[in-house]
């Protein structure tokens, strides 16, 4: 694994997480992957780059590799797709909802049902057995559904009452049936020890509950579900992150990757307000650091997690400068 934060003294630097930006999967046909995303979910093509430029792919892992890159867009959120040459192994058979390669983007709804009928008309394999399953009143009454791309990359879709998430899903005038992405969600070995890392960069703890019971064992396929859920909001949102701390299932750690074009290596971007400080208080030569490079033309570093999932520290930009 590359070194990261996750080895790195940072309790001193003061750091804000201004906004998640993008979710970045790497699929290995970027045509195929556009026009699932496009018409089962409703994202739209914002840019098109046929190679990403070095100071990119630095921060992907793979400085030469040939990369080109799709970024989509579902209301105010983004993914990028990555399509690496050459790519890298497939997602693993056999993923679980608790092996600790999972991440998910979850996308809310107006209307589960819908939803769910439109997204089963495509080249879905679905997670969540007998259907959306609605979540007891701890968690929201929220009503959910997990299922995979064709590529293998977990996806949920969430239906919010009245009242529950974020309120902009519910501003008068979303006709649309997929709204955005209220959130990423990684699964983690130890949830303290990940609530202390996304601490030091930034992000605040807005929920925490204990998920269990039949509806959640049946919306994860996890016998015996239990589960320790807890929201983690960068200063703007959606989206926010969220840790998966299971308590059963198979919890298998982040295999090594033979390359940074394995489909199950998804990156997290994240955009913090002071990455010069946070780069030149850890670079004392005592810890081996990722390499600075570049993401959108602007200061990024690249880092892992203490589970190790791929984020890229981006810096800041200003509303005048974007």
């Amino acid at each position: 694994m590359t070194p990261g934060l996750a080895d790195t003294p940072i309790t001193t630097v003061s750091l804000t997480a201004v906004c998640l930006t993008a979710v970045c999967l790497t699929v290995p046909d970027l045509r195929k992957a556009e026009v699932f995303y496009r018409d089962a979910l409703g994202f739209e093509v914002i840019e098109r780059v046929d190679k990403v430029d070095r100071g990119m792919a630095t921060a992907l892992g793979a400085p030469d590799a040939a990369i080109a890159c799709v970024t989509m867009r579902l209301g105010h959120q983004r993914i990028d797709l990555l399509a690496f040459d050459p790519p890298g192994r497939s997602y693993p058979a056999g993923s679980t909802s608790s092996d600790l390669w999972f991440q998910h983007c979850a996308i809310v709804v107006r209307d589960m049902a819908a939803a769910h009928a439109h997204v089963s008309a495509f080249a879905i394999t679905p997670i969540t057995t007998g259907g959306p399953q609605t979540l007891p009143p701890n968690t929201g009454s929220v009503s959910a559904f997990k299922f995979r791309d064709p590529f293998g990359h977990p996806f949920e879709l969430l239906q919010f009452p009245d009242g529950i998430g974020d309120p902009s899903w519910h501003r008068p005038g979303r006709d649309a049936l997929f709204l955005g992405i209220d959130h990423t969600a990684i699964a983690v070995s130890d949830a303290a020890r990940s609530i202390a890392f996304y601490e030091k960069l930034g992000f605040t703890i807005s929920s925490r509950s204990f998920n269990s019971g039949a509806e959640q064992s049946k919306l994860d396929a996890v016998v015996d579900a239990s589960v320790v859920v807890v929201a983690l909001s960068p200063a703007e949102s959606p989206p926010h992150l969220e840790l998966l701390a299971y308590q059963t299932g198979t919890r298998r750690p982040i295999p090594p990757h033979e390359s940074a074009g394995d489909i199950a290596l998804t990156r997290t971007v994240i955009e913090v307000d002071d990455l010069a400080s946070l780069v030149a208080s850890s670079n004392d030569g005592s810890h081996p650091l990722s390499a600075t490079a570049s993401w959108d033309r602007r200061a990024a570093y690249s880092v892992f997690d203490p589970d190790g999932h791929h984020l890229i520290l981006r810096e800041r930009v200003s509303a005048e400068e974007d």
